[in-house]
């Protein structure tokens, strides 16, 4: 039995229709809301918080592997109650940053989670993705009412992925042998520019759109509208501020554990063109 954590979001929804699609093994897709999850028939919904992690001693008993988000909950305690429950491979969703930029904090609290669970006992793999191509939806508002995209960083390329490269990666580590204590720098095909993406998206809605360049004061106002200030500064640096070769790399990896070439931001922006319109 595997428990998909996150199973309604962009990761765990692409996890639970691939391991769906696959067949020959059970699934549960864990939510706060059952009654609102839409999932494949024969996955079953179960209930339970990241936040409060009592809540996921019923929902764990017969699992054998754990899908997990860093930072989504309280990763200690659900490790340690994963632990009790007779979990035997945990696959973590960490972040490229443990590696290019181990200086920000959420880089630290990343691989403070990933050193917990290689001290835990279970067998793991950790995944550290780049950014993922959904981040783009935060100019969903922008696009539908303006047909503006307001960015810093224009031409700044960074290899993007496309958040079912991340799912498939974890779907094979978790049903197929091979994969336990294994770390796996995940990214997309290529590096693509804000330019570009806007580009991308454009087509997928068969319109123009605009780009406005912004600088990083700007930005940051924005950002902090929903964002703390730290972390406004991380996301800043990481989409161009203080970009390296580390996190500018382009990685095989999708392609050598998969089989499967990793998916492009055209793509991604095709396959989601409606939540822009």
């Amino acid at each position: 039995m595997i428990l998909v954590t996150g199973a309604t979001g962009n990761i765990g929804s692409a996890l639970v229709g691939q391991l769906h699609d696959r067949g020959g093994v059970r699934v549960r897709g864990l939510t706060r809301d059952p009654g609102r999850a839409s999932f494949p028939e024969g996955i079953a919904a179960v209930e339970g918080d990241l936040t409060r992690a009592d809540s996921l001693k019923a929902v764990l008993e017969g699992v054998s592997s754990l899908f997990l988000l860093s930072g989504m909950g309280a990763d200690a305690e659900v490790l340690a109650v994963a632990r009790q429950a007779g979990v035997e491979h945990v696959v973590l969703v960490s972040s490229i940053t443990v590696q290019t930029h181990p200086h920000l904090p959420a880089a630290g609290e990343n691989l403070a989670v990933e050193r917990l669970l290689v001290d835990s006992g279970m067998a793991w793999t950790i995944l550290r993705p780049t950014q993922f191509a959904s981040n783009t939806l935060w100019w969903a508002q922008s696009i539908r009412e303006e047909g503006l995209v307001r960015a810093p960083y224009a031409d700044t390329g960074l290899p993007s992925i496309h958040p079912a490269d991340i799912a498939a990666v974890a779907r094979v580590a978790l049903t197929e042998p091979g994969h336990s204590g294994r770390t796996y720098a995940l990214t997309g095909p290529e590096r693509v520019t804000v330019r570009q993406q806007v580009a991308a998206i454009a087509a997928a809605l068969g319109r123009e759109l605009s780009l406005a360049e912004i600088s990083r004061a700007e930005a940051h106002r924005q950002l902090a509208s929903f964002l703390r200030d730290e972390t406004a500064d991380a996301v800043l640096d990481l989409v161009g501020g203080d970009v390296n070769d580390e996190l500018s790399q382009v990685r095989p990896t999708v392609a050598q554990i998969t089989g499967t070439p990793a998916r492009s931001f055209r793509q991604w922006a095709a396959e989601n063109a409606d939540a822009f319109r």
